[in-house]
């Protein structure tokens, strides 16, 4: 881990030495001596992590390293914020005032001196000491990993890994529908890395167990477990089933109180709770009695790590604990063998070896992923590589302790990570525990950090986006929520891989975690992670040299939030400063002067004005104001060159017509000089300065993603030149100033040949003539576009269109999907088609699609003609459609029943005074409401689709 600091500060010394900074005589040719001796070592360092755990000397000397390289690299900066500092000075002009700054100057110089030639000296006994040992290796002695295949998340742990798992959930799913009609505990439990919450969401989200339960929640307990938030989730989980919002009052109240409304939604419901990851019986013993035992058959279905939980919880109510076993032989080898050769047969010469590994996986399916994902990576040729994994879990290993064998094993997997990834992979220790990760904020993260080593012909996001699958093919991380076009918009890790980087960190000093009380304080923090509170923070003995500053959860008021009070003299060198979803209302001032920043988020809070003394930040590349109060941006903005990302955007409910409308912002001055941008979203373009802006956006060659809201018709043909010169851009996103206001952007002789989401909202004429060329794209939204012509007949031929949904986009009577059109089409989504009275799908057409939506078509009641041919089908929503149709789709009478019998889901949605209304369409001759957790989402996602426009 030392090499990863060492190679960044290679990198600033190179920079150092070519920019020929103002360094007094002979610090020069100590700071080459310095480069060049790191240099030698860092062949060394690039196999040392795989033995300073054998190694206690040669720990303390990659120690030694780690802090050198650390301390020059702070010594460089303080040099550089100095004079930076006097560079700006109070904005005199006087003779005296140029004195003054020229003497601080030499102070700096004579400091960076001074600082070098300490570090000159530690450098040298480092070396010294290193001679002094057998040299722990070569650089030819460390294979390099081979280049991962671009499976992507092939390699996840995901229910389809899990073998031997459909008995066990027959099993659990017979107790669920045991005809007993009180309330019933079923316990899954076992040992983590098991696959227990696998089990339990495979039973959760069987579509006969969502028709049987009327209300459904899933709540993940966890150890950092607080009764009142979970009480909470709970809560509005049961509003959403039932198609409302939850009261604004369930924010403020207590325990008991929130007991008392979970009582009142339950009482006359048959329900399905899960509780996942409960560790204490304490925990079980507060969440129970919110839990009516009714008569009508409800269930619980608890997973635990504790079989005192698992006991307790159904002692009372004589239910069975469910245990979940280890694999037996036969599934382990199958599960190995699928995840190490992706489908293929194990080679016969590798057979022992990988049943020597396997043996001490112990058929935990956890560890047998890890690993398999590690050995996926072998030159499969090379006996000798997978000797090596065999022979180093050591004969320590053979023991009965499951729990040692599995964590020697995802350590295993950690340290078989190439160099670029040890970082990025501990990184994740500084995310709080089931914390679900945007890959985005991820990737930015790193990049700040300077994990993310450049490449050419690719961008450092794109080189980050590398990392993070190949963490993905090691099984490291896990998917938590993919877009419908496949992307991945958040992970996490496993909680268990999660505590064991979690000690590599504190054991390396990489993070601090400031979450309890007691925390006992490293001597050094340069990364912080403030977890829940502030109070945490004890200087103490403690040095604050920041780098790094994150606050998750955080629960004190900051109306005077100060990071020079909490840390003072230890926070002028930060990089990175998250304060996402932090009780915020103004700008911290401080911040201004933070002249290395790179990474600045107000995500999430009240923030409304950022300061024109922002330019100040010349370093900065991600400045993420989603969801604050901002709406208009200082014109010094425009000062900040190295700005990649900039993010102003918020989203508010205002009515049922718009469920949420969006907000930009609004910049004074040109734009186009910020050429570093990649992405910019949303900026309003309704002011007299509309087509200078249109322009100017042409000047932005390197952006991937761009959003305009608010433009007007008369601005189209600037805006199609500019869009010509954006050869990069992978999503666009256009909403006019009116609904009724054309977009006019027929006029583009190249569109971005690598545009993968396309987003219009507004009138259109017709439908662009260069949209069927765009063979990249995946999503398509259209909205309020009221064409003539059949707009499918430009769209049906697109290879790679996954997701399509259209609102208020034709006037015409009949919408044809023709044979072979929509070959890769998965969603599919049509609102508010008020003239559309036909919808046929001809055989052949859209052979994949998995979710069908159709909603607000008042003319359409009729069944669309060729709905069976869609065999891949896994859910239909009609939403607030006539009664004609539904009438035609009911099981007991429907003429049309049989048309829609093959799909394993559909529901209808009605929107009442008080709500939306979810019916089953096997219970709608009763009019009774969905027994089905799928209902609810639906319902809510229908109102995603028809208002949500995200690029």
């Amino acid at each position: 881990m030392a090499e990863s600091p060492v190679l960044f500060l290679l990198d600033k010394l190179t920079s150092m030495l070519q920019e020929e900074m103002q360094l007094l005589k002979g610090v020069r040719t100590d700071v080459k001596y310095i480069k060049d001796e790191l240099e030698r070592n860092k062949a060394i360092l690039r196999i040392a992590d795989d033995l300073e755990d054998q190694d206690p000397e040669l720990k303390v000397w990659v120690k030694q390293v780690r802090d050198v390289a650390h301390d020059m690299e702070d010594a460089i900066d303080e040099f550089t914020l100095r004079l930076v500092d006097h560079h700006h000075g109070h904005g005199s002009t006087s003779s005296l005032h140029r004195f003054s700054n020229a003497i601080k100057n030499v102070k700096a110089r004579h400091r960076i001196a001074s600082d070098i030639q300490d570090i000159k000296t530690r450098v040298d006994t480092i070396s010294q000491n290193r001679r002094d040992k057998n040299e722990p290796g070569s650089s030819s002695s460390h294979p390099v990993a081979p280049k991962l295949d671009s499976q992507g998340y092939a390699l996840l742990l995901e229910e389809a890994d899990l073998v031997g798992i459909d008995n066990p959930k027959k099993q659990l799913i017979d107790l669920l529908f045991k005809e007993e009609p009180g309330l019933v505990v079923v316990p899954i439990c076992g040992m983590g890395g098991l696959g227990k919450t696998t089990l339990a969401k495979q039973v959760y989200e069987d579509p006969t167990v969502k028709k049987r339960f009327r209300m459904l929640a899933w709540v993940t307990v966890s150890q950092s477990f607080k009764l009142d938030e979970l009480l909470k989730d709970l809560v509005r989980q049961l509003y959403k089933v039932i198609g409302k919002p939850a009261p604004i009052e369930v924010n403020k109240m207590k325990s008991d109180q929130l007991r008392v409304v979970i009582k009142n939604l339950l009482q006359l419901n048959r329900y399905l709770i899960v509780l996942d990851d409960v560790w204490r019986v304490n925990v079980w013993d507060a969440i129970k009695h919110a839990l009516p035992n009714n008569s009508y058959g409800s269930r619980i279905l608890l997973t635990t790590r504790k079989k005192d939980v698992a006991s307790s919880s159904c002692t009372e109510l004589h239910d069975k604990t469910h245990n979940k076993e280890f694999l037996s032989s036969e599934e382990a080898w199958s599960l190995f063998i699928r995840k190490t050769f992706k489908g293929n047969s194990c080679p016969s010469h590798l057979e022992d070896v990988c049943r020597s590994i396997l043996k001490r996986c112990g058929g935990l399916p956890l560890a047998i992923v890890a690993i398999s994902g590690a050995l996926a990576t072998k030159d499969k040729s090379n006996i000798e590589e997978w000797q090596v994994v065999s022979k180093s879990f050591g004969s320590e290993i053979e023991g009965n302790d499951q729990l040692k064998d599995m964590e020697k094993v995802l350590s295993l997997s950690f340290n078989d990570l190439p160099y670029y990834l040890k970082s990025c992979m501990l990184y994740l220790s500084i995310f709080p525990e089931l914390y679900a990760i945007d890959h985005m904020r991820l990737i930015r993260l790193w990049i700040a950090e300077g994990f993310v080593n450049g490449e050419e012909a690719r961008t450092p996001e794109e080189v980050a986006e590398s990392y993070l699958k190949e963490l993905l093919n090691r099984s490291l991380i896990q998917v938590v929520e993919k877009s419908s076009d496949g992307r991945m918009k958040t992970c996490r890790v496993h909680d268990l891989l999660r505590e064991i980087i979690n000690l590599k960190s504190k054991d390396q000093n990489f993070a601090t975690i400031a979450k309890d009380q007691d925390i006992i304080w490293p001597e050094r923090v340069r990364r912080l992670s403030v977890v829940n509170t502030l109070q945490n923070i004890q200087q103490n003995k403690t040095t604050f040299q920041l780098r790094s500053l994150l606050l998750f959860g955080l629960l004190d008021s900051l109306d005077h939030f100060s990071i020079a009070a909490l840390f003072p003299q230890g926070y002028r060198l930060l990089k990175v400063l998250d304060l996402q979803d932090a009780p915020l209302e103004l700008f911290p001032d401080e911040i201004v002067n933070l002249y290395h920043l790179k990474y600045l988020s107000l995500k999430n809070t009240k923030v409304k004005r950022i300061p024109g003394s922002i330019k100040k930040l010349q370093n900065l590349e991600t400045l993420d104001l989603k969801h604050s109060y901002v709406s208009e941006l200082p014109a010094e903005i425009m000062e900040l060159h190295r700005l990649r990302h900039l993010l102003v955007y918020r989203y508010e409910v205002e009515s049922y017509a718009h469920f949420h409308s969006r907000y930009g912002f609004k910049v004074s001055a040109s734009i186009g000089c910020m050429q570093s941008l990649q992405k910019l979203c949303f900026i309003e373009a309704d002011d007299e300065r509309s087509q200078a802006l249109m322009i100017d956006l042409g000047k932005l060659t390197q952006l991937r993603r761009l959003g305009i809201r608010k433009m007007r018709q008369e601005d189209g043909p600037a805006l199609c030149s500019s869009i010509e010169k954006m050869t990069n851009l992978r999503s666009l996103s256009i909403t006019s100033i009116e609904d009724y206001e054309i977009i006019d952007i027929q006029h583009i002789s190249k569109p971005p040949q690598y545009l993968q989401r396309l987003y219009l909202s507004g009138r259109l004429e017709k439908l662009p003539e260069w949209l069927p060329s765009l063979k990249n794209l995946v999503r398509v939204y259209l909205k309020w576009s009221r064409l003539k012509e059949d707009p499918l007949v430009f769209l049906q031929g697109l290879p790679n269109l996954i997701h399509l949904e259209l609102l208020k986009v034709y006037v015409g009577e009949t919408l044809r999907f023709k044979a072979e059109g929509f070959p890769s089409l998965k969603l599919l989504g049509l609102d508010d088609l008020d003239g559309m009275k036909c919808m046929i799908v001809e055989e052949g057409a859209m052979p994949g699609l998995k979710r069908l939506i159709i909603q607000r078509c008042e003319s359409l009641k009729e069944v669309p003609s060729g709905i069976e041919h869609l065999t891949k089908l896994k859910s239909i929503e009609f939403f607030d459609m006539p009664d004609e149709l539904i009438d035609a789709l009911r099981p007991n009478g429907g003429k049309d029943n049989w048309r829609v019998a093959h799909v394993p889901v559909v529901y209808s949605t009605y929107w009442s005074s008080g709500g939306w209304d979810v019916y089953s369409l096997e219970t709608l001759g009763e009019r009774d409401k969905a027994s089905s957790s799928s209902s609810h989402t639906a319902a809510m996602r229908s109102l995603q689709l028809r208002t949500l426009w995200k690029v």
